[in-house]
C-alpha cells in the first residue's frame, strides 16, 4: 500500500485481484470487529462487575481495537480507489497512527494479561498482589502513554506524496526520511515485538507447564490455558509476525543491492501481510470468549433477553 498498485502489476486482472483482497479483508474486519468490540466493552462495563486485574486489561484491548477498527473505512476506500488519498495529509498520518497504535498497544496489553497469568497460576500465593485492580490500571495507564510516546514519530516521518496523477498515503516502510526510518523501524521491531513475542511464548509455556505437572490441576483450567495459548500464539506467529518480517525486508532492501522484481515480491507480500496484521481484532474478539466463563454467560444472557423481546 505504498506505491499504486499500477506500478507493479500492469496487467489490469491482477491489480482488480489485489485491490478486491484489500477492500474485501478490511471491509470484513470492520463489519465483525466495529460491532463485536462494542459488544465487548458494553459487556465489561455492564455484565462483569466487580472487575479483576484480567478483565481491566481486556477492557482496555477492546477500547484500543475499536479505535483502530473505526480507522478502516478509509483503508478501504484507498484500496478501492486505486491508492489514490483524498482525504489530506491529516488523515493520512492519522490512520497510520491509528493502526500502528492499534498493534503495538494491543501487543503490550496481550503481553501484560499474559505475564499476570503467569503470576496467577505459576506464584499464586507469592504474587496474590498482581490481582489487586490497582496493578492493572497503573498497568493499563503505562502501556497507553508506552504506545503515544512510541508511536508519535509517525507524525513526522509519514506524509502524502503526489506520483502519477494522484495522492499517495505512504505507509512507514516508504517514508522518505529513509535513515530515521530505518533505525525507528528497529527499535520498534525489537522492543514493540520480538521482545513481547519472547514473554508472551515463556509465560505460556511455562503456565502450561506448571498445571501439567500439578496434582491437583483440574481439566478444565488445562484446557483453557491450552487454549488462551493457542489463541495468542496464532495472534503473535501469524497475524504480527509476516508484518514485521516483510516490514524489516523492505526498509533494507531501499538500501541494499537486488533485483526489481525481488523487491516487487517483497513488496506485494507486504500488502498482503498488512491486513494480516489487522486480524488480531478477531483473534481479540475470540480471546475474550476463552479468557472466562463470565464473558460467555453475559452472551449469553444478552442473546437470551434479545429473544424474549422479540417474542414479546
Amino acid at each position: 500500500q505504498n506505491i499504486p498498485i499500477s506500478f507493479l502489476y500492469r496487467d489490469r486482472k491482477e491489480i482488480q485481484t489485489v485491490k478486491s483482497y484489500l477492500s474485501v479483508l478490511y471491509s470484513l474486519i470492520f463489519l465483525v470487529c466495529f460491532p463485536g468490540n462494542i459488544v465487548a466493552i458494553f459487556i465489561y462495563f455492564v455484565k462483569m462487575r466487580p472487575w479483576k486485574s484480567s478483565t481491566i486489561i481486556m477492557l482496555n484491548l477492546a477500547i484500543t481495537d475499536l479505535l483502530y477498527v473505526a480507522t478502516l473505512p478509509f483503508f478501504i476506500h484507498y484500496s478501492a480507489n486505486g491508492n489514490n488519498w483524498i482525504f489530506g495529509d491529516f488523515m493520512c498520518k492519522f490512520i497510520h497512527f491509528g493502526f500502528y497504535f492499534n498493534m503495538y498497544s494491543g501487543i503490550i496489553f496481550l503481553s501484560c494479561f499474559s505475564i499476570f497469568r503467569f503470576f496467577v497460576v505459576v506464584h499464586p500465593i507469592r504474587c496474590v498482589f498482581v490481582q489487586k485492580r490497582r496493578w492493572a490500571v497503573v498497568t493499563c495507564v503505562v502501556v497507553w502513554m508506552i504506545s503515544l510516546v512510541a508511536i508519535s514519530p509517525l507524525g513526522i516521518l509519514i506524509a502524502t506524496k503526489h506520483m502519477e496523477n494522484r495522492t499517495i498515503c505512504p505507509d512507514l516502510s516508504s517514508a522518505e526520511d529513509f535513515d530515521t526510518t530505518r533505525w525507528y523501524n528497529w527499535l520498534l521491531t525489537m522492543f514493540g515485538f520480538f521482545l513481547p513475542l519472547l514473554t508472551v511464548t515463556l509465560c505460556y509455556v511455562l503456565i502450561i507447564y506448571t498445571l501439567a505437572t500439578g496434582p491437583h490441576t483440574q481439566t478444565c483450567y488445562k484446557q483453557k490455558a491450552r487454549r488462551l495459548a493457542i489463541v495468542l500464539l496464532v495472534v503473535f506467529y501469524v497475524c504480527f509476525l509476516p508484518f514485521h518480517i516483510f516490514r524489516g525486508i523492505r526498509i533494507e532492501l531501499r538500501v541494499r543491492a537486488a533485483s526489481c522484481h525481488f523487491k516487487n515480491v517483497i513488496l506485494f507480500m507486504l500488502i498482503l501481510a498488512k491486513p494480516l496484521a489487522a486480524l488480531n481484532t478477531f483473534g481479540n474478539l475470540l480471546l475474550y470468549v476463552v479468557t472466562g466463563d463470565n464473558f460467555q454467560q453475559a452472551i449469553l444472557s444478552l442473546l437470551k433477553l434479545e429473544i424474549f423481546s422479540n417474542n414479546l
